[in-house]
């Protein structure tokens, strides 16, 4: 019996946009992916301004958000992955992300 293998080509994305409850993405191959912003709690809590500050990273394989440490994978994103990141480490990040406003008032 011969089998037929067939390579996935994963789509990189080429531009992205954000609203207060959904982060959207467009692909090289023309699809535009959409998921709930909840899925990432850091840009949940990121304020307007930086939601978007981002950038395209790994040739438009990932989307970087230098000021929440945040990289959101095109291949996660069509796999249906939220955030992977614990409870604690975002506990933590919170804490931080709050110290770091009061030390600027």
């Amino acid at each position: 019996m011969n089998t037929l293998a067939v390579e996935i080509e994963i789509p990189y994305a080429v531009g992205a946009d954000l609203t207060d409850d959904t982060l959207s993405v467009d692909l090289s191959d023309g699809r535009t992916i959409s998921v709930p912003i909840g899925w990432f709690p850091r840009l949940e809590h990121a304020s307007p301004q930086e939601r978007t500050s981002w950038r395209l990273i790994g040739k438009g394989h990932g989307i970087h958000w230098a000021d929440i440490d945040e990289d959101i994978s095109v291949e996660g994103l069509l796999a249906g992955k939220p955030s992977g990141e614990s409870q604690r480490s975002l506990k933590k990040w919170l804490q931080n992300r709050q110290a770091r406003r009061k030390s600027a008032s």
